[in-house]
């Protein structure tokens, strides 16, 4: 397969491995993104993926509250960045998040067939087609994501005008302003470093051990480690897995605005339980991303401009 330099630009932005690196990773893989992403990892020259490289659709992601027990949120994706700040925009995804929060539909399907909250004559369906219409660019409901709370409470925040929505679900005898801030503190530390899992006794045996199979061809690779008895490079590689875990699980990383710039999330929470009587736990959160995984097509504007006035 022919590696073009596009192809060698989107896995840099995805690993921030050098570009030769790259352009050898796709080689030895026929091409194939995912299997150059692991190449290079395995090879020391890429960290892990990052999704973030993958994000470029536009859009918006809203969350709505019904009270304390119940939200949902949504994603929804337009075309261009100049429709995602259109006003008529942002108020038909505030309308969508409104839909879903009241909402007992179990997938997409289900939730483009209710009746429309605003036009009960109409569909979900029907009023983004109506929409469409109006803005002259193709819009699409990618996701929504309701969360009721069972015993405790919900906390939503949006951060970016909405290029992230976050829900934290805390399980709580208490519910009051200073429990609510704290959880919505969860939830900003949510948006910023993207955990995963709320703690490591959540992660699979399957994921840590496609982990710790990177790791172990890591330190393969390292010249440090060359000679190194087994007993040493066991413990290195289930070291930097337990690092690697600190970073994905909520509870394990750092509370970003420990004063002491140490103190955990679950420390941070031990702490807002005690000084509130509270027996608190987070019980589950949601995190949308504008764009999460979607490849953006790339469009040279000067030649869609040339091929217009040549039509």
């Amino acid at each position: 397969m022919a590696i073009t330099a596009a192809m060698v630009k989107e896995l840099r932005e995805l690993t921030g491995a050098g570009m030769m690196d790259c352009k050898k990773a796709l080689g030895e893989t026929d091409g194939d993104m995912d299997a150059a992403v692991e190449y290079l990892r395995k090879n020391g020259q890429a960290k892990a993926e990052k999704k973030a490289g993958r994000i470029a659709a536009e859009g918006l992601c809203r969350v709505a509250v019904k009270d304390d027990k119940t939200a949902a949120v949504v994603e929804v994706n337009s075309e261009t960045d100049f429709v995602a700040k259109n006003a008529d925009f942002q108020a038909y995804v505030e309308a969508v998040a409104a839909q879903a929060v009241d909402s007992d539909a179990a997938d997409m399907d289900a939730f483009m067939a209710e009746a429309w909250h605003l036009d009960t004559a109409k569909t979900v369906k029907d009023a983004l087609v109506d929409k469409v219409a109006v803005i002259g660019e193709n819009l699409n409901i990618r996701r929504f994501q309701k969360v009721v709370a069972q015993n405790g409470c919900v906390v939503t925040y949006v951060h970016g005008g909405g290029r992230i929505g976050v829900i934290v679900e805390a399980a709580t005898d208490v519910v009051n302003d200073a429990v609510k801030e704290a959880m919505t503190n969860i939830a900003m530390q949510v948006a910023a470093l993207a955990p995963k899992y709320i703690s490591t006794a959540d992660v699979s045996e399957e994921y840590k051990a496609h982990e710790k199979e990177i790791i172990a061809e890591q330190i393969k690779n390292d010249p440090k480690m060359e000679g190194k008895p087994e007993k040493v490079i066991e413990g290195a590689v289930n070291g930097r897995l337990n690092k690697e875990l600190k970073e994905v699980c909520l509870l394990e990383q750092v509370y970003v605005k420990a004063e002491d710039g140490k103190q955990s999330v679950a420390k941070y929470i031990e702490q807002v339980a005690k000084e509130n009587s509270a027996d608190l736990s987070i019980k589950s959160f949601v995190r949308f991303e504008t764009g999460e995984g979607i490849e953006k097509k790339e469009e040279n504007f000067a030649e869609e401009v040339a091929k217009q006035m040549n039509a």
